[in-house]
């Protein structure tokens, strides 16, 4: 009898040991690998929505167009998820409204051109503007990306508040990579 106890009391030992152990790994998981993020405004529209939840994947490569997860440069601890547009070293420029990266016309297949045009309408603008203020760009419509830093602009190019506005990007502050969107259901993808 005394036999079957011990078993039993080891038995439940085990059980508990092994959630502890499971809750804690998911814990570290979450704070060192992976992060579950929550899409807040209409920045990236069409692409991603208000209220879109994603997983993005920490000490991640980044590479042009990844969708990321950034220290908001403007106010201290809050996130912003943005596009790379412009990679360290990179020559950012614009001209007559078309995007070009050291020197080649890039194209955005994440502008939609039906959703572009509903939000001219919408804030009554005459043209899908890329409107940098950026100090270099403002005055020469071209910047060259810094070494260690990023250049990120949101795809909703009329309402974004983006590295037009706040300027590059060092690596340290990209806190994640975007992977996975999980929420909602009828809209999930991998990226």
């Amino acid at each position: 009898m005394k036999e079957q106890k011990s078993g039993t009391l080891r038995f439940i030992i085990e059980v508990v040991v092994l959630f502890a152990a499971v809750i804690i790994g998911v814990q570290l998981l979450m704070h060192f690998v992976i992060s579950k993020d929550v899409v807040q405004g209409t920045s990236m529209q069409p692409t991603l929505e208000d209220g879109d939840r994603l997983y993005s994947a920490r000490h991640h490569s980044i590479d042009r167009n990844d969708i990321v997860v950034i220290d908001a440069p403007d106010k201290p601890g809050e996130l912003y998820i943005k596009r790379v547009i412009g990679m360290p070293g990179d020559t950012v420029a614009v001209k007559h409204e078309k995007l070009y990266i050291n020197g080649k016309q890039t194209k955005e297949p994440y502008l939609k051109s039906k959703f572009m045009a509903q939000e001219m309408t919408a804030q009554n603008a005459t043209y899908f503007t890329y409107d940098f203020s950026l100090q270099t760009l403002q005055s020469t419509h071209r910047a060259t990306v810094p070494k260690g830093a990023y250049f990120v602009m949101g795809d909703n190019r009329l309402v974004s508040h983006d590295g037009r506005d706040f300027g590059f990007i060092a690596k340290n502050k990209i806190q994640s990579v975007v992977v996975w969107r999980y929420w909602p259901l009828n809209k999930m993808k991998i990226y």
